[in-house]
């Protein structure tokens, strides 16, 4: 699984981090690799027990990246490549994210979580049971794999990198905090009895926080002339994040930047610097209708000596009501580049001379680029039908070049198949597009039908793990993206709201009864399974039909009227969706309908799932129960709602083989 490259500003090579799932230590280990551009050579680089993120200084003197020991937190490490060791350079007690060099390649701009002191372990012999209570006033107070806000806000830190060693100096002693409130500290790692919850440094190295307001801070981005930095700031109960501008000095007051009310995403500067390019989303007036929004982008004049944009320079140049975009925005030479929902796949779109172009398309799923000297080339890291993730060259002009191949034993060993693109008509005549992955030999097989969650999320047909082991197993998979999804347009993304389970359930159904239409699929042995909203369309289909032999029901949004208030998003998601008349919930809500339920489902959900709480899937196992339908509850301790995308190995195979047991009980292959 390669993360997002860094390339040396020569242009000849790249660094990118590779994990891959260990089940036998229940941990992800990932090192990082020297990838040469011309020819795709892999050679590994760093030898760390997770070194994630890398990224150089503009003059390629250094590698700053994230390292992590297996038993501690992610930190900044800083790799001399002119020769040496990678130097690990703080110690913040819940780690480090996002590092980001200036442009004058004296400093590092990252984010930290700060906690409260004496919580999440800043004193030794203090667990959560003597912890003092958490005092909650606002709505927007918890996370699904955050945990609580309040008490460990995120900040920005900007570390100074260390000056080239000299052989003839003093060594280097531990110095106590300075006045200015700089930190010179003590040898990373090592802590005086209650101080842990301060960010240490190594000797010689200097580290400052940036930001002091009581809120969440992230995607730090430095102006070209290293002097400020761009922070989207979260807001007291509010969806969108404010844009302000911090100097890089102690003690600075930050200053809030005009966006026209518009809901920032993501920002990049030109090369030369005059131009500020953003991607920002129309919330609506109240900045809080996000349902279907998709940022687009615009571009502004900035002014470096006021260190502002002028709002009346702010120029939209693409339409969101068409063009999903998404991701970060990359700037490669004179283009930027940036990531675009279409049609179940993630393409890299480049603006160039006033019009959006694709860079990478077809059946890819990209998550990023870094550009690649200054022409207006890239590499992406991307993964396609028969690889879970690659490098990709993307030249300024011409095709793309896959650059390595990371796959080979996956498909060597386990085989891939191929999803069949399809689009079938639902009954108001509304094309409804998806896949249908059929295993090898004639049929008929067992079918599943695969609903996804979000609903403003898509289906792609690149490699997927529930695809791949479900048709690997022998079942035909049906997946589509009905209306609500992403990546068709706004319209289509906002065309469910007040109405869960009406349109959305009839595109489902009609994109299954077309699948069902060819003979290798077995139209009378059909199940079906989705999570998250993926798992409401399931419980709200068995409430509808009992045509299908049995369900999975996994993290499900099943009770929208208990979701208001025990969900980290029920605050405004749960009204924003299906409104807030008693009656018009109660008509969409598959918990008030249970007892029309009859087929035999698997309850599955995470024990710590804030997003979609635990309560929604005991409540739902509990009833049909009570009912007499056949019901099996599995809990997983520990994790959160990402457990299928990023639980544990161990709790992923282990889901797996309960999936697979489940089917073969009401479905067997034979």
């Amino acid at each position: 699984m390669p993360g997002r490259a860094a390339v040396h500003p020569d242009g000849s090579w790249a660094v990118v981090s590779i994990a891959r799932p260990d089940t036998e230590d229940d941990s992800y280990p990932a090192t990082l690799w020297r990838v040469r551009l011309c020819d795709g050579e892999l050679t590994p680089f760093t030898h760390g027990w997770r070194d994630t993120q890398p990224v150089f200084t503009p003059d390629g003197q250094h590698l700053v990246f994230l390292r992590q020991a297996k038993d501690g937190k992610p930190q900044l490490a800083v790799l001399d490549l002119a020769g040496g060791e990678p130097r690990v350079l703080t110690d913040h007690p819940l780690g480090v994210s996002a590092p980001v060099p200036a442009p004058d390649s004296t400093r590092v701009a990252y984010t930290a979580r700060v906690p409260e002191p004496g919580r999440y372990g800043t004193v030794d012999g203090v667990g959560p049971g003597a912890e003092p209570p958490r005092h909650i006033t606002t709505f927007r107070y918890r996370l699904d794999g955050a945990g609580f806000l309040p008490d460990k806000p995120q900040h920005v830190f900007v570390l100074d990198l260390p000056s080239p060693a000299d052989p003839v100096d003093d060594v280097p002693r531990p110095e106590q905090e300075s006045p200015s409130g700089e930190q010179s500290g003590t040898a990373a790692g090592e802590r005086a009895p209650g101080e842990r919850d301060k960010p240490l440094t190594v000797p010689g190295v200097t580290t400052r926080r940036l930001t002091t307001a009581a809120a969440d801070h992230r995607i730090p981005v430095w102006t070209p002339d290293s002097r400020h930095v761009l922070v989207l700031r979260a807001q007291e109960d509010a969806l969108a994040p404010e844009l302000v501008l911090h100097e890089d000095a102690a003690g600075a007051d930050a200053r809030v930047l005009d966006v026209a009310g518009l809901v920032p995403a993501g920002l990049a500067f030109s090369r030369d610097g005059a131009t500020l390019w953003l991607l920002l989303s129309d919330f609506g007036p109240d900045r809080m209708d996000f349902i279907g929004r998709s940022p687009a982008l615009y571009r502004a004049d900035w002014q470096a000596e006021a260190a502002r944009f002028d709002a009346a320079t702010l120029e939209r140049l693409t339409d969101p009501t068409t063009t999903s975009l998404a991701g970060e925005l990359e700037i490669a030479g004179e283009d930027v580049l940036v990531g675009r929902m279409h049609r179940g796949t993630m393409e890299v779109a480049r603006w160039r001379e006033g019009r959006l172009s694709t860079a990478l398309a077809g059946e890819v799923e990209s998550s990023g680029a870094c550009a690649v000297g200054t022409d207006g080339s890239a590499l992406a890291t991307a993964s396609s039908v028969d690889t879970v993730g690659d490098l990709w060259l993307l030249p300024s002009d011409g095709a793309p070049g896959r650059v390595t191949d990371l796959s080979r034993r996956l498909r060597a060993e386990a085989g891939v198949i191929t999803p069949v693109e399809t689009t079938a008509t639902s009954p108001d005549g509304y094309p409804v597009h998806g896949w249908v992955a059929v295993p090898e030999g004639d049929g008929p097989h067992p079918v599943l039908l695969l609903i996804h969650g979000g609903p403003h999320a898509q289906y792609t047909p690149t490699f997927f793990d529930e695809v791949q082991t479900y048709a690997g197993a022998g079942y035909a998979v049906v997946f589509c993206n009905p209306r609500g999804s992403a990546g068709y347009g706004q319209e289509h993304g906002r065309a469910i709201t007040g109405a869960f389970g009406d349109r959305d359930a009839a595109d489902v159904l009609a994109f299954l009864d077309a699948a069902l239409t060819d003979p290798r699929l077995a139209a009378d042995r059909v199940g079906v399974l989705g999570g998250s909203y993926g798992g409401y369309m399931t419980a709200w289909l068995t409430t509808r039909t009992d045509r299908f032999v049995a369900a999975i029901v996994e993290r499900g949004f099943l009770d929208p009227a208990s979701f208001v208030g025990s969900a980290d998003i029920g605050w405004y998601f749960s009204e924003a969706y299906v409104g807030s008349d008693a009656e018009q919930v109660t008509a969409q809500s598959p918990m008030v309908h249970l007892d029309r339920v009859r087929t035999p489902t698997l309850v599955i959900h995470s024990e710590q799932d804030w997003r979609c709480p635990v309560e929604q899937g005991q409540r739902w196992y509990v009833g049909l129960k009570q009912r007499g339908v056949p019901a099996e509850l599995l809990l997983f301790p520990g994790e959160g709602h990402e457990l299928s995308r990023s639980g544990t190995p161990k709790h992923r195979l282990a889901r797996f083989e309960h999936i697979l047991r489940w089917w073969n009980r009401y479905l067997p292959v034979g």
